[in-house]
């Protein structure tokens, strides 16, 4: 759950937002688990686990709040607010919303095998909009605040949920990922990247 400004007429602050896509606009965060020695590319064509995007959207439905389901996240890095000329490029692109949460944390979550969905709390209309107050601190905390109350017993469903089995095989990620010959991936390294990729990298073991 994270916080994004709203890049769309249709997406209205006070809504809820769970992207299908992004565009990573970020720079200098560590992205990877594989690095010294060990190279490894997961797919990304689809960012978000789709099963629990569905899940999620479906919850924060039944507990009555307003959600667009899919949508592009655009990832920039902060703390920071964009330009004008950046929200309408932004725009340009077909962004959604806007938001400093979302990479790398899907890519880690993916080369971890791990599920991972988005769902945004809608806080300003970033900067594009002609008819609205340029976005600020005191708005964003403001709705901010009154959203993150209404998400409280989404939270407490979902950890209560039992969810079936993942069929887009987000566990298996790295199944087809790893370009470097385990043979030559340094004990240390592989010793380190046990509890992801224990399976590809240590025979199985």
């Amino acid at each position: 759950i994270s916080a994004a400004g709203s890049l769309s007429e249709e997406i209205e602050p006070g809504g809820f937002v769970v992207p299908d896509q992004i565009i990573d606009r970020t720079f200098g965060r560590e992205r990877t688990f594989f690095r010294d020695g060990v190279v490894a590319h997961v797919s990304l064509a689809d960012p978000f686990c789709a099963s629990l995007s569905r899940w999620v959207a479906e919850s924060a439905v039944g507990t009555g709040l307003a959600v667009t389901s899919g949508g592009t996240y655009v990832c920039i890095d902060g703390p920071q607010f964009s330009t004008r000329a950046e929200s309408r490029m932004f725009r340009s692109w077909g962004g959604s919303i806007i938001g400093m949460t979302a990479m790398p944390e899907a890519r880690l979550a993916r080369e971890a095998g791990l599920c991972y969905a988005c769902l945004a709390m809608v806080t300003d209309w970033d900067v594009w909009h002609e008819t609205e107050e340029p976005v600020s601190v005191a708005a964003v905390l403001q709705n901010l605040r009154a959203m993150t109350t209404a998400v409280q017993s989404l939270v407490v469903e979902l950890a209560r949920m039992t969810l079936p089995d993942c069929p887009s095989r987000c566990a298996d990620a790295l199944e087809t990922a790893i370009v470097t010959d385990p043979a030559v991936v340094p004990a240390s390294v592989r010793e380190q990247l046990t509890p992801i990729a224990g399976r590809y990298l240590n025979g199985g073991a």
